[in-house]
C-alpha cells in the first residue's frame, strides 16, 4: 500500500512540474545565453582563484627565501662576495690584477671549503655595514678591527690577527713625534670609518678622511698631510726601507686591537668560518699563508 501511494505522489509531482512550465516542452529563447554567461563567470572565478593561488605560492617562496640561512644562500648562488679595500698585505692586486694577500688567500680557501668561489669587491669602507645588509657583499674581510660598533652591527668571527693603530710621519721628522703630546699640532690623513679615524678623533686631533689607508700614506708622502694613522700590519709591509715609501716611518702606537671578519647579523657563516679557522690553524695552513705575507707574528691561535 505504501509503495502504491509513493508511486501516485511521484506521478502527481511530475504533472505539476509540466503544468508549471506553461504546458510547453520548448526551451526559453534566452536559456542558452544564460548558460553561456554562467560558464564565463565560472571561468573568470577559476582564473581568479588560480592567480590568487600563484600569488600565495610566490609569497610562500619569498618567505622561505628570507628564512634561508646565509650559508645556504651563498651556496645556492655559488659565490662568496667579499668586501675589501686595497690594503697590503691583507688584500691587494698582483701584477696580473688578481687579488692576493693574507685575507684574500684565506677568503678564497674558506670559499672553496664551502664549495663556492670567492668574488672580491672593493667597497667604500665607511659604507661597509650598508653594503653588507644590502647583500651587495656577503662579508667584510679586510683587516677589520673588532670595535664595539662593528660587533653590534655584524655577526663577527673570532679574532684571527693582532694589530695596532700607529702614526706615520716623514722619516726626517720622526724624532719630533715620539709621544702623543707631540702630535697636537699635526693634521692627519685617515681612512674614513676606520679604527684610525676613531683614535685620532678621540684624541681631538685634526684629520682629513680619505677613501683608503693607502691614500692616507700618499697624502703624507705628497706633503698634503703632516701624518697618517694606519694599521701596524700595513705599515710593516708598506713603510720604510725596501718599500714604496722609504721616506716614511712609524712612531707612536695609539692602541692595540684585533682583526675579525664580519657577516650579516645572525649569519651562520660566522660559525662556519670559526670552524674553518680552527682547522686551518691546527693543520698549519693559516700560519703558512701568513708567512707568505710576513704577518705570521700577528696571527692569533685558534
Amino acid at each position: 500500500m505504501k509503495k502504491l501511494i509513493a508511486v501516485m505522489l511521484a506521478g502527481t509531482m511530475t504533472a505539476a512540474m509540466v503544468t508549471g512550465c506553461g504546458g510547453s516542452n520548448e526551451t526559453p529563447a534566452d536559456a542558452p545565453a544564460e548558460t553561456e554567461s554562467a560558464a564565463e563567470n565560472g571561468a573568470e572565478a577559476e582564473g581568479a582563484a588560480d592567480t590568487e593561488a600563484a600569488a600565495e605560492t610566490d609569497e610562500a617562496e619569498a618567505d622561505a627565501a628570507s628564512d634561508e640561512s646565509d650559508l645556504a644562500y651563498v651556496q645556492g648562488k655559488g659565490t662568496l662576495v667579499v668586501g675589501i679595500t686595497d690594503f697590503e698585505p691583507m688584500d691587494y692586486k698582483d701584477e696580473n690584477g688578481n687579488w692576493i694577500g693574507f685575507d684574500a688567500d684565506m677568503a678564497s680557501a674558506f670559499a672553496e671549503s664551502l664549495g663556492v668561489s670567492a668574488e672580491f669587491v672593493e667597497i667604500d669602507w665607511d659604507n661597509k655595514i650598508m653594503e653588507l645588509d644590502g647583500k651587495t657583499i656577503d662579508c667584510v674581510w679586510n683587516g677589520m678591527t673588532l670595535t664595539d660598533e662593528v660587533k653590534s652591527a655584524m655577526e663577527c668571527s673570532n679574532a684571527y690577527c693582532n694589530n695596532a693603530q700607529i702614526v706615520i710621519v716623514p722619516a726626517d721628522k720622526a724624532d719630533q713625534y715620539q709621544d702623543v703630546d707631540s702630535l697636537a699640532d699635526l693634521t692627519f690623513a685617515v681612512e674614513a670609518g676606520s679604527a684610525g679615524e676613531a683614535e685620532v678623533t678621540a684624541l681631538g686631533l685634526a684629520c682629513t678622511p680619505v677613501k683608503a689607508q693607502s691614500d692616507a700614506l700618499m697624502e703624507v708622502a705628497a706633503g698634503t698631510s703632516d701624518a697618517a694613522v694606519i694599521d701596524s700590519l700595513m705599515a710593516a709591509a708598506m713603510v720604510g726601507e725596501g718599500t714604496g715609501y722609504e721616506n716614511l716611518t712609524y712612531t707612536v702606537g695609539l692602541n692595540s686591537e684585533e682583526y675579525g671578519v664580519g657577516f650579516r647579523k645572525g649569519s651562520d657563516l660566522a660559525k662556519a668560518l670559526n670552524e674553518f679557522f680552527a682547522a686551518s690553524y691546527a693543520d698549519g695552513t693559516m700560519v703558512e699563508t701568513a708567512e707568505t705575507y710576513g704577518v705570521q707574528a700577528a696571527v692569533i691561535e685558534q
